[in-house]
């Protein structure tokens, strides 16, 4: 699990491509500390296992699934990726909880200045944005971030001064995709309202629990 509070800024090194997969090589530093290899480290918000290292970079292998379903396939070297290596129990969860499988890419289709921060509006699919809430968190190239408001087509965020200098947030335009993942909280939620009869009188969760509690 990760917690979505990127640890460095990366910069991709080489790709070594194969016919449906790929290899991704990262320079890096911080995230190079105390590494093994099968660690697991979010690139972009997406979960990969580290297959070796060196002084100053880490290399990851990449399934054609991946490539397929995030923006991890569209990168060239040279280019800047998230890192954040897994979370420890004992240290302060400062995000909420990233498992690091993606659900889907969006779309920035508005960048804005507000005050000292960049407003980003997404465009994201009807499956995403169904467990989005205004004040909700969702992660954003593996960023955890609160959604200020959304419609039934996109939602927008706001990034501080602190993440745009430390993340690829920072520098991505309109037309760039990004790789989204929902609070996995909301869909264990949604799990369990469809797999349990709530108007049982066995139970003693219901829905007016659920919302009393803030799970739904």
């Amino acid at each position: 699990m990760f917690t979505g509070i990127i640890e460095e800024f990366g910069v991709v090194k080489q790709i070594d491509k194969g016919l449906n997969s790929a290899k991704l090589h990262i320079l890096a530093k911080v995230i190079l500390d105390e590494m093994a290899i099968g660690d697991s480290l979010t690139v972009n918000g997406v979960c990969l296992t580290v297959i070796n290292f060196d002084a100053d970079s880490c290399s990851m292998e990449v399934s054609p699934e991946t490539l397929n379903t995030t923006n991890l396939g569209s990168l060239k070297v040279g280019d800047g990726v998230n890192l954040e290596r897994a979370m420890r129990l004992h240290k302060r969860l400062g995000g909420h909880l990233v498992s690091g499988h993606v659900d889907g890419v969006g779309t920035i289709t508005a960048r804005s200045q507000e005050g000292n921060s960049i407003v980003l509006t997404i465009e994201a699919s009807k499956e995403i944005l169904r467990y989005c809430i205004k004040k909700g968190s969702v992660t954003v190239d593996g960023v955890s971030l609160t959604i200020n408001d959304l419609d039934d087509r996109q939602f927008t965020i706001s990034i501080i001064p602190h993440t745009a200098k430390n993340t690829t947030l920072g520098i991505k335009s309109v037309g760039a995709k990004i790789n989204l993942e929902n609070d996995p909280i909301a869909k264990y939620v949604e799990r369990f309202l469809q797999a349990k009869d709530l108007t049982s009188p066995e139970s003693n969760i219901n829905v007016e629990f659920l919302k009393k509690h803030g799970y739904i």
